[in-house]
């Protein structure tokens, strides 16, 4: 009876250790649920914190190497032999990094300028398939409708529109030379850049967006404008404004101001299509002398057909049916995000918390009246 006694002991025991060890598998299972769960909270409320530091150092070297990539002949631009050669395009210091994007401060010619880039290699983009060997020397043998059709396949990837043949050219150089390999596997690279596109085409279009100023492979410069601030009680400091100090800041305030609403206006009104801004915060917008509001990142902006085409997807609630500050509604029926924003550009940039991303910061007009 000992013995039998004692044999059941062992397998009691075995018993309780294997629900004290699928307790704790659980238990563990759960922790580590909710540190996931938390982590992802905190990426969708603050994407940018995996994003890289910035460092004038790196900044440096990723310039230079662009150089190097200049001299070998892999790639050109107008800005390159400034930048490269004549030391007349100076880098000044790293403004931000984020997921692969880097922009950095540059003085060209004594005037302040932005190198922006989606990607910190040239050889992170994907090389154009014409230029391969069976092109010819140089790829001086691919014929000029062979390049509309890729500029405009291209164009059309990043905007959603087709453009004439006419707007297409106006992409690139037709002088062929000894560089024009380099100048076609440039624009290629700078056609891959949905930034790049939309400052191309709406430079000479609206006053209320960037011109690209020039380009050296896959960096292309813009106009330097202080941008506007989180971190500040007021949207845009006007302190240091032209007509801004004593009496002239409650004036600079109104324009400031019209200028938000015009911008908006003309966005909505003055294209082919609408062009729909989805991710409103104040980094992204900066004034000039004249107090005319500038969108200085326009990497989610989109015209109307491209936007639909973001929108509908699956869903099984309005929530999945959210793209950053722009958003439809779930039909439940066929669990599918609507095609039509519900929202619009007015509505994200002026009420505070009208929307899923409108709520994580103050809207520009709030920082306004905090101005006055």
């Amino acid at each position: 009876m000992a013995r039998a006694a004692g044999a059941r002991g062992p397998t009691r025991w075995c018993g309780r250790r294997w629900r004290c060890g699928r307790g704790a598998l659980l238990a563990f299972a759960a922790w580590t649920a909710g540190w996931v769960l938390a982590a992802a909270l905190l990426l969708r409320a603050h994407p940018g914190v995996l994003s890289e530091r910035c460092t004038d150092e790196k900044s440096r070297r990723i310039l230079a190497a662009l150089c190097q990539d200049y001299r070998g002949g892999a790639l050109a631009g107008d800005l390159c032999e400034d930048l490269c050669v004549a030391g007349k395009l100076l880098f000044q210091r790293c403004l931000h990094y984020d997921r692969g994007k880097k922009v950095l401060q540059a003085d060209w010619r004594g005037r302040p300028v932005v190198l922006k880039s989606k990607e910190e290699a040239f050889s992170s983009f994907p090389p154009l398939s014409l230029l391969g060997e069976e092109a010819g020397e140089g790829g001086q043998d691919i014929p000029e409708a062979e390049l509309l059709l890729m500029v405009a396949g291209e164009v059309k990837s990043a905007l959603g529109l087709e453009l004439s043949n006419s707007s297409l050219g106006s992409w690139w150089s037709r002088r062929r030379g000894p560089r024009w390999r380099g100048q076609l596997a440039s624009l290629w690279a700078l056609l891959q850049q949905e930034e790049y596109v939309y400052f191309s085409l709406l430079q000479d279009l609206s006053p209320h967006v960037l011109p690209v100023l020039g380009s050296c492979g896959h960096f292309y410069a813009v106009e330097f404008l202080a941008a506007g601030s989180p971190h500040h009680g007021a949207l845009f400091p006007l302190d240091q404004a032209p007509g801004a100090p004593g009496g002239g800041q409650a004036k600079a305030i109104s324009d400031i101001a019209l200028s938000f609403l015009d911008m908006v206006n003309h966005f909505d009104s003055d294209f082919s299509h609408r062009l729909h801004l989805c991710d409103i915060k104040p980094e992204n917008f900066a004034i000039r002398s004249d107090f005319t509001v500038v969108a200085i990142d326009v990497d989610m902006a989109f015209f109307e057909p491209k936007m639909r085409e973001i929108l509908e997807q699956n869903c099984t609630g309005d929530e999945d049916c959210n793209f950053f500050d722009c958003f439809s509604r779930c039909d439940l029926r066929v669990n599918k995000c609507g095609a039509q924003r519900v929202n619009n550009n007015l509505q994200v940039l002026i009420i505070p918390g009208g929307g899923p991303a409108v709520s994580r910061q103050t809207s520009p007009t709030a920082w306004l009246h905090a101005m006055a």
